[in-house]
């Protein structure tokens, strides 16, 4: 050591500058060779993939208890969760966009995702799995895209909510500003909206990752009629271990799924909250950012600093110019070429596409009604009784996530201390699948005189509280620097603070968050009343197991009828309580 010492003292300076020089020359090599791999590793996955879904489908896959099984199981669930995600997110800009600005649009938009938030992922199970596989009856990729949307169905819907939000609550002067330098609608996509929703998405992108993990069991594997679909992957492990009580097996698949959510954590995650803390909408600029290594080393990248300061900036700018030019060319000859706002063709095309979509609606109801006849008064009677213990518990899980997620989530979100320690914390434990932890819980309950009546408020609370906690640190975190320095110029009180700055500035999250919840709420019940385990089913009265019951048993109209309780009762809370809160927010608590 001293020896070392020594060598660097002695070290010219004109040695000390070129060997500075030559690992600056290195270290970007290194990195672009590193960004190489993984697009290497990616391109294999996808040849894997490829050949695995274009294989002829296997009736029924016997899934492995076996540790050496599990990296593969792993990474068909983790490609499965991707591209549900990557649907998710497309979705949900493309949706909370079309509802934000189109007036008459809106309402039924917002009532659609409403009812769509509240349905569980059983209910979408025997229409998409048949349909899919009806589409593909000789390859695997149908039963494979057929679980990936179920899985989009469990994550799509908080994301939709959070973006409509968002747009909802632009300032006014930035899109005045936007409309003085004629921003396209593309630009002002790019450059206003995204930015502007980047936080609420992303945190909501991390529960909605959470919601897919929630939902893995269901979707890899369960009976539908006489008709056994398996497929192989972390969740379908897990329900086979949980079904034949191989408490090792279950420890192997959590310690395998924990593994994948740290390093989602710490290679997607957080570089993406990092990158995301420069949209935060403020005039004087915090004095603790959040901090990420693998982000300085990806914009230190040689070949990403060619992809996104060349290549991506050439293409922007001439799309910008074209946009440019096509809207000079429109106004200098608006003079003279008036195009006409109804066409014939337009309003024949209007009136087809209406009398097709009646027509498909009439069809869909007079099947539903065929069905429904089928259903007896005592079917019908325990139905409602499901529905009022479904109703009760999902208003005590949210009461009992409410109080602790919102100091908690303000705390994390205003301290950067803390965020660095209880932001992964909290990302790790929302991504752990309640359902994996639910045995163990219902052992414990169960032991020590507890049932499932208990167990389900505690499953809900489980698979539903992040929710709350995730928006609720997205809305602290985007409470701008301004609002909190003159908090602290005035001495503002704790109270004082609460009520004119935190509670008003996370309100428009907070709502978000409370109506995700609540749809999840209702959507974890077919997984909370209705559980496996040991060779024996435990279940409790409730929609959820109504509609998990009736899905086993291909009893349909049971089924349906259950949905449309369940869909019934969340719009009519969502239009008396969450729709004048949503209002409220857009008025009153918008900066």
């Amino acid at each position: 050591m001293i020896d070392l010492r020594n060598s660097f003292a002695t070290m010219r300076p004109g040695e000390t500058l070129a060997r500075s020089q030559a690992l600056r020359r290195t270290w970007p090599f290194v990195l672009d060779l590193v960004v190489a791999v993984i697009g290497l590793a990616f391109f294999y996955g996808i040849v894997r993939i490829g050949h695995y879904w274009f294989g002829h489908p296997v009736p029924a896959i016997e899934i492995s208890l076996s540790p050496r099984a599990l990296p593969l199981y792993a990474f068909y669930s983790v490609v499965r969760i991707s591209l549900a995600y990557f649907l998710s997110l497309a979705f949900a800009i493309g949706y909370g966009y079309l509802a934000a600005y189109n007036k008459r649009l809106e309402a039924l938009m917002l009532a659609a995702l409403d009812i769509l938030q509240s349905i569980p992922v059983l209910s979408f199970l025997p229409g998409v799995m048949l349909a899919m596989v009806a589409l593909f009856p000789t390859r695997q990729i149908g039963v494979e895209l057929g679980a990936i949307l179920l899985i989009f169905t469990g994550a799509v819907w908080n994301m939709a909510f959070s973006f409509y939000s968002s747009l909802r609550s632009i300032p006014k002067e930035l899109r005045e500003a936007t409309e003085i330098y004629s921003f396209s609608r593309v630009q002002r996509l790019l450059q206003l909206e995204l930015p502007y929703a980047a936080i609420g998405l992303i945190w909501n992108s991390i529960m909605s990752v959470a919601g897919a993990w929630f939902f893995l069991m269901a979707c890899e594997m369960f009976v539908l009629g006489p008709r056994d679909f398996r497929l192989p992957g972390l969740g379908s492990y897990l329900q086979t271990a949980a079904s034949v009580g191989n408490g090792h097996a279950i420890l192997w698949a959590l310690t395998t799924m924990v593994m994948i959510i740290v390093l989602t954590d710490q290679l997607i995650w957080r570089p993406v909250i990092a990158w995301s803390d420069r949209f935060k909408f403020e005039q004087v600029e915090g004095k603790a950012r959040v901090r990420s290594p693998l982000l300085h080393l990806v914009q230190n990248s040689r070949m990403m600093k060619h992809l996104g300061g060349g290549v991506a900036a050439r293409l922007e700018e001439r799309h910008y110019h074209a946009v440019a030019l096509r809207r000079e060319t429109r106004l200098s000859g608006a003079g003279i070429v008036r195009t006409s706002t109804s066409h014939p063709a337009s309003f024949i095309l209007r009136i087809s596409l209406g009398l097709l979509l009646l027509i498909g609606v009439l069809t869909l109801a007079g099947h539903a009604l065929t069905l429904l006849r089928h259903v007896r008064p005592d079917q019908l009677l325990n139905i409602l009784k499901g529905a009022a213990a479904t109703f009760l518990r999902v208003n005590v899980a949210l009461l009992l996530a409410s109080a602790w997620t919102i100091p908690v989530g303000v705390a994390i979100g205003f301290q950067p201390r803390l965020a660095r320690i209880a932001q992964p914390l909290a990302q790790i434990a929302a991504s752990v699948p309640a359902t994996a932890l639910f045995p163990v819980l219902l052992l414990a309950l169960i032991r020590y005189g507890g049932g499932m009546g208990i167990g389900s408020i505690a499953l809900m609370l489980l698979g539903t509280q992040w929710y709350i906690l995730f928006n609720v640190i997205a809305g602290a975190m985007a409470i701008p620097n301004d609002l909190k320095e003159v908090a602290t110029l005035f001495h503002f009180t704790r109270w004082q603070r609460w009520r004119t700055v935190i509670l008003p500035g996370i309100f428009p999250f907070l709502i978000t968050g409370l109506v995700t919840a609540s749809g999840g709420a209702w959507n974890a019940s077919i997984i909370a009343e209705y559980f496996p385990l040991k060779n024996q089913i435990l279940q409790t009265t409730g929609l959820g197991n109504q509609i998990s019951v009736a899905t086993a048993a291909g009893e349909f109209q049971i089924l349906l009828l259950a949905t449309i309780v369940m869909a019934l009762m969340v719009v009519t809370i969502n239009r008396l309580v969450w729709r004048p809160l949503f209002r409220l927010a857009e008025t009153r608590y918008r900066l």
